[in-house]
């Protein structure tokens, strides 16, 4: 049977991707090699950019249920505390930013929100299923397990990990490098003796030969995320990580007595790899989340970077298998995407060494590694083809995030929800101009005087996108901005969504 998109891989990236595509009513797969759903818990949750995507999935609630507020940290040195820190400390939400903080949630949690949202849209993760070899042909892609079974889709995307199959049946590069010296070893604990720990705190002692943290992983009494410095044996070489090594590795450097070690699981040696593949598409096969970068887990940009290539590329597929974009809309992916996965490569090597700066002094630690940066709120895509300039003075422009703004009766992140382009008139004049928007377009009139159908009252949304008069501002499915004009250009919108249709894929 044929599907319009197969997708290799059921990690956070996986599961994002096929629910923008299944919400479109988009038929796709997805299979995983696993033969069960692991319980990783290697990324620790969301941060801002990624909870505002996980509102428009519709599964925002859910998450901030299962999860926490990121916990200030405490340092400590020889053994002694000598610091707190929380790197969220003052902020608060603003009528543009409506998420101040991350939140803290095991990995494996995340991706089981993800697939109940994804089952109640008919679609199921196919466990045991490994894709070693596939052929393109001019209208799909026919992709082979090794015991021979084909699977064909008109798209295959890999979101197969930083040892992605797919990405070298594609012929891609993975360039960069492996900085061997740089390791820690990770799993989940299990702790008896511990209640002198307070789990509101991320606990992290650094000494001059090693460190230890311990983080409470959301919704366990007992359970911690195990971070360290891995024991090195007589020879020099690294002690693989086990329940054992672990208990002595928390011995030396938190030096408390009567606390063990009982359990550790999904045991990990962590090297720091600095890569990215050289593209994202070739054909009909494409590359999202570790399979297409790898980089230090300082800042935690991983598990959401990849949720927002998905964000990306979910619309455009979209478009594309249902005829509604030519296919060359595809490149856009890799032309926003690829500039963002350099960015966050050279910001996270930047934070791990501010970290590791912070920690050769008493009192330092991860949280050097948080800034407003790494809330991904700033990423945009000013330089896309996407993105034609505005002539209208503005705070915002093409490419960028639509920010959020409370109105009445609807924050604009509500109308935004869904998988619609939404075209915002800012003022009588362009009010009037909605007449003109194609059928598809979801459209309001903001501030409109008595054709409003959202009422500004505070001003936050003028005050957002910096319209003083009047101004149309069509969003993009991802909540990025597509274009900004003014009134009298309102064909421009007409034209930029049919551009798409055409073999150039993007506006004149």
């Amino acid at each position: 049977m044929t599907t319009s998109v197969l997708i290799v891989g059921s990690g956070p990236t996986g599961l994002t991707l096929a629910l923008e595509l299944a919400r479109r009513d988009v038929p796709v797969r997805v299979v995983d090699k696993s033969r069960a759903f692991p319980r990783s818990s290697r990324a620790k949750g969301p941060n801002q950019r990624t909870l505002e995507v996980l509102e428009d999935l519709g599964v925002v609630h859910e998450v901030m249920d299962a999860g926490r507020a990121p916990v200030p940290m405490r340092k400590y040195r020889d053994g002694l505390a000598v610091a707190d820190a929380d790197p969220y400390a003052g902020r608060r939400p603003t009528p543009d930013v409506p998420y101040d903080r991350g939140r803290l949630l095991a990995q494996w949690k995340l991706e089981e929100v993800l697939r109940d949202r994804l089952a109640a849209h008919g679609v199921h993760v196919e466990l045991g299923v490994e894709i070693d070899s596939y052929e393109e042909t001019a209208t799909s892609v026919v992709a082979r397990t090794p015991d021979g079974r084909e699977i064909e889709a008109r798209h295959l995307v890999g979101c197969d990990g930083g040892h992605s199959r797919i990405r070298t049946l594609m012929g891609a590069t993975f360039e960069g490098e492996t900085h061997e010296e740089q390791r820690m070893v990770n799993g989940d604990v299990a702790l008896t003796g511990a209640h002198g720990l307070s789990r509101d705190h991320w606990h992290q002692w650094f000494d001059e030969d090693g460190a230890v943290m311990l983080c409470p992983i959301p919704g366990t009494s007992d359970l911690w995320w195990f971070q360290a410095g891995p024991e090195t044996a007589a020879d020099g070489t690294p002690v693989p990580p086990s329940r054992e090594s672990f208990q002595r590795l928390f011995d030396r450097h938190a030096r408390i007595p009567g606390v063990t070690v009982t359990d550790a699981a999904l045991l990990s040696t962590y090297r720091v790899n600095v890569r990215m593949a050289d593209r994202y598409r070739t054909g009909r096969v494409l590359l999202a989340g570790d399979a297409a970068h790898v980089h230090p887990i300082a800042g935690g940009l991983g598990m959401n970077t990849g949720i927002q290539d998905a964000y990306n590329l979910g619309w455009k597929l979209a478009a594309v298998v249902t005829d509604a974009a030519d296919a060359a809309l595809l490149d856009t992916y890799q032309e926003e995407r690829l500039p963002v996965a350099a960015w966050t490569l050279d910001t996270s090597s930047r934070r791990l060494d501010a970290v590791m700066a912070a920690i050769r002094k008493p009192g330092g630690g991860l949280d050097a590694g948080i800034t407003d940066v790494t809330s991904g709120l700033g990423i945009g895509y000013r330089w896309s083809s996407l993105a034609p300039p505005t002539t209208l003075d503005t705070a915002v422009r093409p490419g960028d995030r639509a920010p959020d703004a409370p109105c009445t009766p609807l924050r604009l992140f509500e109308a935004f929800a869904g998988p619609h382009f939404t075209l915002l008139a800012f003022g009588e004049a362009a009010a009037r101009a909605l007449g003109e928007a194609p059928d598809a377009v979801r459209t309001y009139a903001v501030d409109a005087g008595p054709h409003s159908d959202l009422a500004d009252r505070r001003g936050h949304a003028r005050a957002a996108y910096g319209i003083q008069g009047d101004a149309l501002v069509l969003i993009r499915p991802d909540n990025h901005i597509a274009l900004i004009v003014d009134p009298a250009q309102a064909d421009a919108v007409r034209n930029y969504l049919h551009a798409l249709r055409e073999p150039s894929g993007v506006p004149a």
